[in-house]
């Protein structure tokens, strides 16, 4: 293992050489998209502490990705840009130049997508729980299985850096992955493109079972409509909606006598 970044440094320091590095790479790629941390906690939604909580539940990741939490708070994940199944970072160090992190996701398996959608459809939650802003125990559950959920397991999970540390899961690494669950806090759409599956598929579904399901036996409409979008968007997902057929874009009717 090497020792080459465990050089002490003040807090103050590396924040500023990374602040630095940013804006000499964003010279270069104005695209380029530092994590930045606010507050005691990395991830603040749902979305977010799901993903950085999977991590932290298995073994094999439990002593290890704790030694990234500093440097993502710290400002060292200069960039991070996710794609399908892949995510692409630059880490600052104790070096000048930034270590280069590559970590690839395994795409999720199409029959555990369908029944993961299936299930969905079935236990969807009440209306009532998304217009408040929660989100549903019944889809906690199915998403964070450790063996059929939508989050991924250490073994579909691969990765590489730059840097001269030689431990199965170096600092710089740990550090983009807690940054994905601070990324997540602000765009989730995110981790549907990592896990390559498409989220409005899910949300078509369960909308579709729950409109037939409340539609079926009412003649009046109560004074609370939602539609199928701003169901999307209760999730935290927006426009996810509209691949939905013209005759599909009911509104859904809740509180049905």
């Amino acid at each position: 293992m090497g020792y080459f970044d465990y050089e002490y440094t003040p807090v103050a320091q590396k924040k500023a050489e990374a602040q630095a590095q940013i804006e000499k790479l964003r010279k270069k790629n104005p695209n380029i998209a530092p994590i930045v941390i606010e507050g005691r906690k990395i991830a603040k939604t749902w979305w977010g502490v799901a993903w950085n909580k999977n991590l932290e539940s298995y073994a094999d990741y439990d002593s290890r990705i704790s030694r990234g939490s500093a440097y993502v708070k710290n400002g060292m994940v200069l960039d991070l840009q996710i794609t399908s199944g892949q995510i692409e970072a630059l880490v600052q160090g104790s070096r000048k130049t930034p270590y280069s992190v590559s970590i690839s996701i395994d795409k999720m398996i199409k029959s555990k997508w369908n029944s993961i959608v299936e299930q969905c459809s079935r236990k969807i939650g009440s209306i009532a729980e998304l217009v408040d802003g929660k989100f549903p125990e019944e889809l906690s559950r199915i998403f964070l299985q450790q063996t059929t959920g939508l989050f991924p397991s250490p073994k579909e999970i691969h990765f590489e850096c730059s840097c001269p540390d030689w431990a199965y899961m170096c600092k710089h690494v740990a550090a983009v992955l807690y940054g994905v669950g601070a990324k997540l806090d602000s765009d989730p759409k995110l981790f549907f493109t990592l896990r390559d599956v498409d989220f409005s598929a899910l949300i078509k579904k369960s909308v579709e079972d729950k409109m037939k399901n409340m539609l079926k036996n009412a003649n009046q409409k109560s004074k609370r409509i939602i539609n199928d979008i701003d169901i999307a968007g209760l999730f935290g997902i927006e426009n996810q909606c509209q691949q939905l057929k013209p005759q599909e874009q009911t509104s859904v009717v809740s509180d049905a006598k």
